[in-house]
């Protein structure tokens, strides 16, 4: 176990928008270190978004976001050599986390050309609640309705 909590880094606001959580979700998408790649391939993103639905692509993003954020996860707890799925809330951090993870993850795996298409129309379809990640957060959360009645092994 840790000796302490590990300090939270100050994250920079990105260029365009002044935005914290864009520079958070760009550190997330960036590969091998390329950070400004990675900043090409969401704002293209974003621009394609305002382009196919006429509406701004920034709010766009963060109602996807906020879309597919989870509020309970299943854990596993060994209980008397059984092991139970058993359902915790969140932390507000990890609910970010697992949201901007699942869009870029869902993202890659679609059949678009490039990287900012397919980020585009996870954004999109995710608003519209479908998609792929959206279906991982139903998912989720129809894992934890169906193992409520072990919620009393929680800790």
């Amino acid at each position: 176990m840790r000796r302490r909590q590990a300090k939270k880094h100050p994250l920079i606001p990105d260029p365009r928008f002044n935005d914290t959580d864009v520079t958070y979700f760009v550190n997330n998408l960036m590969l091998q270190g390329k950070k400004s790649t990675a900043f090409d391939i969401f704002y293209t993103a974003i621009d394609k978004v305002t382009e196919r639905t006429g509406e701004e692509g920034l709010e766009q993003w963060k109602t996807a976001v906020e879309a597919v954020t989870p509020n309970v996860e299943v854990r596993s707890r060994r209980v008397g050599g059984a092991t139970f799925q058993i359902p915790h809330p969140i932390r507000d951090s990890r609910k970010r986390s697992m949201a901007v993870k699942w869009i870029i993850n869902y993202a890659r795996l679609r059949n678009e050309k490039t990287m900012a298409d397919r980020l585009a129309a996870e954004i999109i379809a995710a608003n519209k609640g479908e998609g792929a990640t959206f279906k991982k957060k139903e998912d989720v959360h129809r894992m934890a309705e169906a193992n409520k009645a072990f919620s009393h092994f929680r800790f």
